[in-house]
This record gives C-alpha cells, structure tokens and sequence, in this order.
C-alpha cells in the first residue's frame, strides 16, 4: 500500500477560503494584475481539489510570468506537480518538478531548491524507488537546514519517516516523526500535527497496539476533515479496515474500506482507489463472495502502475474460477432440492430461471472486462516492446559515441606527447631556433582538441537533456560579426574570403550559447574543407516568422550517397579529412541538428561535388518587438 505525502506549501489548505476568493474573482472588479495574481495563488494554495489547483496555479503562471514575480512563478509549478502526483499523473509531475528546480537554481532560490528536492522524494516514493526517494528527502533536508525554515524541514522530514515506515523500519521512522512532531508544536501547525498523529498512529497498527493506533488515527481524521484535506483519510481508512478485520469485525472492515474508495472516487485519488479496490478484494474473498471479490480485484489490476504483473493476474484468474465453481455449486444443491416436491420443483424452476438470467448477465460483464484488461495488457505490451527498441537504440548510439570519443581523443594527445619529445629533444641540443615552427603544430592540435572536447561536452549534455534553453532576442548581423572576427585568422592562414549578405534588422528568438554553437560549426567546416583561394558566403532570408541562415562554400562538396548520414553519430572510418588535413570529430554536425531543434528550428544541406556544400539553418523569428 503506498503512503501519502505532504505538499511543501500545502499546510494552509482551507477549501471555505479558497471559495470565498472564487467569488471575488467572478463579481465585477477592478482587479490589477499583482492583485489578481496573489488571488490566484491563495486559491491554489487552499483548494482541496486537484484539477482545480493546477487550472488557477497555471493562471498565475501566466500572471507571474506578466509581471515578473519570480516567487510565485516557480511555487505556482510546484503546486501544479503535487496536484498531478496526487491523482497519479507521475510523469507529468516529475516533468513539472524538474521545470520547477530549473527555475529555482536559475533564480537562486535556495530554500525552493529544497522543496524540489523534496517533491521529487515524493514521486520516487511512490513509484517504490525508496533509494532515490531517501536520496532527494535527505538533499532536501540538509538544505532546510542551513536555511533555518523550519516548516519546511518538518515536512522533509515527516516524508523521510514515511519513507522509513514503507520499508518497515519503524524505529528509523519514528525518530523522523517525533522531530517533525517537535517543530510543529512550535510552530502551532494543526495539519502538522495531524499529520504526524496519523503516521504514529500507523507505526502502532503495524505493532499490533490497535487501540492506540485507532485512537490516534481518529484524532488525525478530525483535524483532517475540518480543513477539507481529505487525501491522508482514504489511506488512513484502508489502516482502520486492517484494524477491525484483525479484531474479526468483517463488517466495520468493509466499511472502513469502501469510505476509502469512496473519498478517493471522489478526489479522484489514482493511487488510493487502486490501494481500496485490493483491499475490498482481499476482504470479500475472505468471506468467500467471489464475485464482489473478483470485482475489485479487476478494478485493482486497472489501476495498477504495471499490470503485467503476473502474480496479479493468476490471482484475478483463480478468483473467478472461484467464483464460477460456487454457482455451479448451488445450481446443483437447487437441483436436488427439486426432487422433493412438485411444488418445490415448480418454485425451484423459477428460482434456476432467475439464477440463470443473473449468471448470463453477470458473465456477460465479466467478459466484457476481462476483453479491456486484455486490451490493456496488449497496449502495455506495446509500450513496452516500443521502449525495449528504444534501448537498445540509445545502447548502439552509446557505443558509437563512446568510439568516437576513443579515437578522436587519442589522436590530439598522442600528437601533444609526440610535440613535447621534439621540444625537448631541441631543447637539449640547444637547437632552440628549431622549436617556434613546432608552435604552429601545438596551437593546432591545441584548437582540434578543445573543439572536440567543446563538442563531446555539448552533446552529452544535450542527449541528458540539461543543456541550458534560455531564449532571447539576438541581432544576426551582430553574432554574424562576432564570428566573422573569430575566424578570420584561420581563413586568412587559407587565403579564403569570408563574406556576409546579412539583414541587418533581422532578430532571432533563440537561446544565445546553443545558436553561436551551431555557427561556429558549420563556418569551421566551410574553412576546413574549402581549398585555397576560395570564399565562404554567410547570408539570411526571412519570411516574418523565421528566418534561414545560409552557410556556403566552395569546398570540395559532399558525396550524395553521404549527405543522409551527416547528422547522425557515425564510426571514425567514414569521417573526412580536410583540404589542409584538419581532422573532423564525428560531433559537429550532430551537435548543429541537437541544438537547432532546441531552438524549435531545423537543419539542412544542400551539396555537389566540386563545386560547394550550403548548409541551411532555420530559426524562429523575434515576433513581440
């Protein structure tokens, strides 16, 4: 059974505040947009109900973003990605909370750090990865600490004494929850203390003291109910049910159990409703109704993260063998009452009739959801057969790239350690008019080194998606001169003519550090593979909405049979060597496609052979000038 999890910012929740703040909002007003916003975020903050925390916090999103209020802008995403763990949507929100820890390391908000720390915690938590879970709730600890919040650091550590107790190890998650409890009592913090009323009081009921384990839960329920948060009481339930069925009380158990499913139906809780559907199963099945049973146990199976389980699915399985082999058994205790009477026979005709109809129609159902859970497994298996490819492609990518980085990395060292024997060998014979020639030999191997290395860093960073994306307004004809200036001893060295035809009033919204990647590659190529004598031509043409950056020269051009392999990782044996000998990395141009998607863009080549190679590259235009 999974466990719940506190929301950082979620202690004040208070659903009479949060409609009292709707209400403003929908009478005639004469709201700026500061005021509107700070009412967005109490709302968010105090709705109990999670679609309508995300539908106001991206509200204020969009406000803060207005506005410029960097605080509510992040904790706005951080409520967003509570609210999508709470109804089970993982992978949403742990695509919020990465956004949301971007934010804060780009703000330096410390104290918001942690919470994404925290919030992360909580998504491995329920995945069942108590490693990283630990991992992140630590992290976030430690930094809540040195930072003196102390709401904060008892909610770190409530949730780190919730993951101790998930594992069952209840000594570890008490010592969390008696310094949780200690911070909350200074604080006054009633859903702090309900909280960690809650979790001692589970920590009883797996030691068996059930009625101090009832009495706390209760006393948790109470508070809980009164602020409207009704999440922790729908796994409290599922406790109590454990509880009474211990105590032989089959009928307070079911209870205590459908009020779970209820609560969470109605919060539209995923976890809770798959945690109270295979607590239901396993109850009915003790009582021996097998069809109420196997009911739930469906339910259960659809709700599950993975229901290819196998183990879950034999269960479903002998559950309605079960259930099957109980009707047929009173079928046949039926069948031989009828022999006693005519009467009883007439009655036990209709009574079969009746039964009849009822398993024709019960079996009806059931087939009808055994063909979705079918149709589910089918798609899950799809899924996993698609990601399965997927590995593996990403393992081939990993090891051509690990080839390249083998054998472009040898070349410029081993011509380092060739380089400091000649000098040295010079330098004791006193031959010191020898060395400035090998210069030149050092400052090449010196720049080929760096730009792999350049490459190899931006590629990996952009295949574990890290790479800073933080788009601005830059002037082409600026960034054309800034690299025309960079280049300009290297095309003089060649005698090849560098050339512009830039608008000068085109602007592109782009991210700065990934676009002046993308030309410093494609105008190095240009050098490289132009003769002699020969000219590299940068021009631009616009249609309003993007603009095309075209990179062409006169080089020695790209055979056709090559040109649809240019921006994939390829082995080092089908690279191309220079006019001048200058060695290629295998990166450049895949880094060149990577980040011109970043930038919601795109590359292309067109090329001949002998005659020149233009590359052409596709950015958007700066619209809100």
């Amino acid at each position: 059974m999974g466990f719940f999890f506190l929301s950082l910012l979620g202690f004040s929740q208070n659903q009479h505040k949060a409609d009292s703040l709707i209400a403003v909002l929908n009478q005639p007003n004469d709201l700026d947009d500061s005021a509107r916003l700070l009412t967005y975020y109490n709302i968010f903050i105090n709705h109990t109900d999670q679609d309508s925390v995300i539908h106001y916090a991206h509200k204020a999103i969009d406000l803060a973003q207005k506005t410029g209020n960097k605080f509510l802008l992040i904790n706005s995403y951080l409520d967003i990605g509570h609210a999508q763990r709470s109804k089970g949507d993982l992978e949403e929100a742990m695509t919020t909370f990465i956004e949301y820890i971007n934010l804060a390391e780009k703000f330096g908000f410390t104290v918001e750090l942690g919470s994404g720390y925290s919030a992360i915690g909580d998504v491995y938590s329920v995945q069942g990865n108590s490693k990283n879970a630990l991992l992140y709730y630590n992290k976030a600890i430690d930094l809540f600490r040195e930072e003196n919040d102390s709401t904060k650091l008892a909610t770190s550590l409530l949730n780190t004494g919730d993951e101790y107790f998930n594992n069952d190890k209840l000594d570890s998650a008490l010592i969390y929850f008696e310094e949780s409890s200690r911070i909350f009592e200074k604080l006054d913090s009633r859903i702090g203390k309900a909280y960690n009323l809650g979790n001692i009081g589970l920590v009883y009921a797996k030691q068996g003291k059930h009625d101090l384990a009832e009495e706390n839960i209760h006393q948790a329920s109470k508070i809980l109910e009164e602020l409207g948060d009704m999440y922790p009481i729908a796994v409290y339930e599922i406790y109590i049910a454990d509880i009474y069925y211990e105590k032989g009380n089959f009928g307070k158990a079911l209870g205590h159990a459908l009020k779970s499913l209820h609560i969470a139906e109605e919060e539209g809780l995923k976890e809770q409703i798959r945690d109270a559907s295979l607590k239901l199963s396993e109850l009915y099945q003790s009582s021996g109704d097998y069809q109420n049973a196997f009911k739930y146990q469906s339910q259960y199976i659809a709700y599950k993260d993975s229901i290819s389980n196998a183990e879950a699915i034999q269960k479903m399985a002998d559950l309605r063998t079960d259930f099957e082999v109980s009707q047929k058994q009173a079928e046949l205790d039926l069948a031989n009452k009828t022999k006693q009477t005519q009467q009883i026979i007439g009655i036990g005709l209709i009574i079969v009739l009746l039964l009849v109809g009822a398993l024709t129609y019960t079996l009806f159902k059931n087939n009808r959801k055994e063909k979705q859970t079918n149709l589910l497994l089918s798609e899950q298996k799809e899924e996993i057969t698609r990601q399965r490819d997927q590995l593996i492609e990403l393992n081939k990518t990993k090891d051509r790239f690990f080839s390249i980085i083998s054998h472009d990395l040898r070349g410029p060292v081993h011509s380092f350690q060739g380089i400091t024997r000649i000098v040295k060998a010079y330098a004791d014979a006193k031959e010191i008019e020898k060395i400035p020639p090998i210069l030149d030999m050092v400052d090449k191997s010196s720049y080929q080194l760096s730009g792999l290395l350049d490459n190899l860093l931006n590629w990996a960073l952009s295949q574990q998606g890290n790479f800073p994306y933080n788009p601005e307004k830059l002037n082409i004809a600026f960034l054309t001169d800034e690299l025309l200036a960079m280049f300009h001893n290297m095309a003089l060295a060649k005698k090849i003519a560098l050339v512009k035809t830039i608008d000068n009033e085109i602007h592109l919204w782009s991210d700065r550090n990934s676009t002046m990647a993308i030309f410093r590659n494609l105008i190095n190529n240009a050098l490289k593979f132009t003769p002699e004598n020969g000219q590299v031509t940068i021009s631009t043409e616009s249609d309003g909405h993007n603009c095309k950056i075209l990179i062409s020269d006169t080089g020695q051009g790209i055979p056709t049979d090559k040109q649809n392999q240019l921006f994939q990782l390829k082995d080092k044996k089908q690279s191309t060597v220079g006019t001048a000998g200058e060695k290629g990395t295998g990166l450049g141009l895949v880094i060149c496609r990577e980040f011109a998607l970043l930038n919601h863009g795109n590359i292309f080549v067109k090329s001949s052979e002998n005659i020149g190679t233009t590359f052409i590259v596709t950015l958007p235009v700066y619209l809100n000038d």
